[in-house]
């Protein structure tokens, strides 16, 4: 079982940055993949970055490759999302997941555990 909690969402101005931290609870923190997931209203949710369990593996949509850096930190249990050069396009609640198959995956899916969000607005 993980319980999964996002922080570090807000307003920001289109070309800025921020990041996005996700704490974990649960002794099965080490053998999950993590994930970061968007929806925007009106839209499905998507698929963003994801790491696998020992953090050597990555994947990225490509609407954010070159812009966007997932990592994980083991002894805090925690997932960041660094984004820069934000877009107007990058507005959404953005989701934070756990696959416990350890592997990368970019769909939702494959997901076991979610969190509940946090809105990032970009503004133009």
């Amino acid at each position: 079982q993980l319980q999964l909690a996002e922080s570090g969402g807000g307003l920001v101005q289109a070309g800025g940055s921020l990041r996005l931290s996700c704490a974990a609870s649960g002794a099965a923190w080490g053998n999950a993949a993590l994930g970061w997931f968007r929806q925007a209203p009106a839209k499905e949710r998507e698929f963003v970055a994801t790491i696998n369990w020992s953090g050597t593996q990555v994947d990225y949509a490509d609407s954010v490759k070159g812009r966007f850096i997932i990592s994980r930190d083991s002894a805090k249990k925690t997932v960041h999302l660094q984004m820069k050069s934000l877009k107007y396009e990058d507005t959404a609640v953005y989701y934070c997941a756990a696959a416990m198959s350890g592997q990368i995956r970019v769909v939702a899916s494959s997901y076991d555990y979610w969190g509940q969000g946090t809105q990032v607005t970009v503004s133009s």
